[in-house]
This record gives structure tokens, sequence and C-alpha cells, in this order.
């Protein structure tokens, strides 16, 4: 019987990579969400999602690295706690809103949305929306 090497390295990799990948959301580590990285980091039940590579229009908005996006809690994979927009408009003064939802797997990512009021150049316009956010895990930081 002839082995293909090919193959045999073929599986040993994505054995790997399955054996490597993560099964729940750590601590220190990198999340793609919405076009930047962010950083997820924890004590306790607490989290936090703070920039750690913020997209060209946030930085604008004064988003820089370490601005805080979530802050709450982990209790058995249910993320609840607040989180913020940011707007060129209103630098400094990030609208905070209640958000909620829940670690996923395959790809490992927290989903979380809440309903907060749409604001123009800073102005309440009396309008709601809801808000998702999806974090997707990216490496260990």
């Amino acid at each position: 019987m002839t082995i293909n090497k090919a193959l045999v390295f073929g599986l040993m990799a994505a054995t790997m990579a399955i054996s490597t990948a993560p099964t729940k959301a750590y601590a220190d580590s990198c999340w793609h969400h919405n076009g930047s990285i962010m950083r997820l980091e924890a004590s306790g039940n607490q989290r936090w999602f703070r920039y750690e590579e913020p997209r060209e229009v946030l930085q604008r908005a004064g988003v820089m690295p370490g601005t805080l996006l979530f802050d709450g809690k982990n209790r058995n994979g249910r993320f609840t706690g607040y989180s913020r927009v940011f707007s060129k408009y209103c630098i400094g003064h990030p609208t905070e809103y209640a958000v909620s939802g829940w670690v996923k797997q395959n790809p490992l990512r927290v989903v979380i949305q809440g309903t907060r009021e749409v604001y123009n150049r800073c102005v309440p316009t009396g309008r709601k929306t809801t808000d998702r956010l999806v974090f997707t895990y990216a490496y260990k930081c």
C-alpha cells in the first residue's frame, strides 16, 4: 500500500489546526469587528472589548487604541452590558446603550445587540435603531 505524503501532511495540518482552535472567548485575545481589531479583556465575569486597531473612520471620530466599546459581564456564555456609538460630530461624547447576546461557535464569535436612540450631529432625533455587533475571534494577542 502506497501512502500519499501530501495527503498525510494535509491531514496532520488539519488535525493540528482543529486541536488548537479556541473553544471559548479567551481573555486577552484579538477579534475582528466591523473593520477594526478589538481586544477582549476579562477579570472574573467582567468583560471589556477595546479597540486595538480602530478603522480609519472611527479614528476621525476620536477612537484610538484602548478606547472602550463594550463594558459588561459574561455569565455562562451570555454577554450583557453597555456598548457605545462614536461620531465625528460628538468627539469625546459617545452614545451608550444596553446590549446583550451570546458566545457562538464555529466560527467562535460574540454576537450582541441593543436598541439605541438615533442622533443627528449630537442632537437626539426621537427615533430608535437596533444595533447588532459581531466580534469574530482572530488570534491570541
